[in-house]
């Protein structure tokens, strides 16, 4: 019988899984990868903000994780391009369906977090 895994538990795999992919960064890189390789210079330039050394940290736990594959191309200087594996890949349909939720819903988002932040007497 296959172990139960519930997210839930404190103690259970699947909530380091969770937290993990789930980092700031990390669905960004995972959904900047979806139409194909990339190097590093061009995730840089597409995902507005990231600094080089979080975007190295973040591509590196990527591939730790089996989610994403470093190439080697060879040259001078090294070229080396950046692609989702078939795991990485299988994470797309899940991420796509809470950037929707995430792009359709903000506007109720920020109007929540605008009455939160108003003074007391203006709520």
């Amino acid at each position: 019988m296959p172990k139960a895994y519930d997210v839930m538990a404190p103690t259970c795999p699947s909530r380091v899984v969770l937290h993990r992919i789930c980092a700031r960064w990390k669905v960004f890189v995972v959904t900047a990868l979806a139409d194909g390789p990339m190097r590093f210079s061009a995730l840089k330039a597409h995902i507005v903000g990231i600094t080089p050394k979080v975007l190295t940290d973040t591509l590196r736990a990527l591939e730790f994780d089996g989610l994403v594959i470093r190439t080697d191309l060879g040259g001078q200087p090294s070229r080396v391009e950046y692609s989702l594996t078939d795991l990485g890949r299988s994470l797309l349909v899940p991420l796509a369906a809470v950037r929707g939720w995430a792009e359709e819903h903000a506007p109720e988002v920020e109007a929540a977090n605008a009455q939160a932040a108003a003074p007391e007497g203006l709520r």
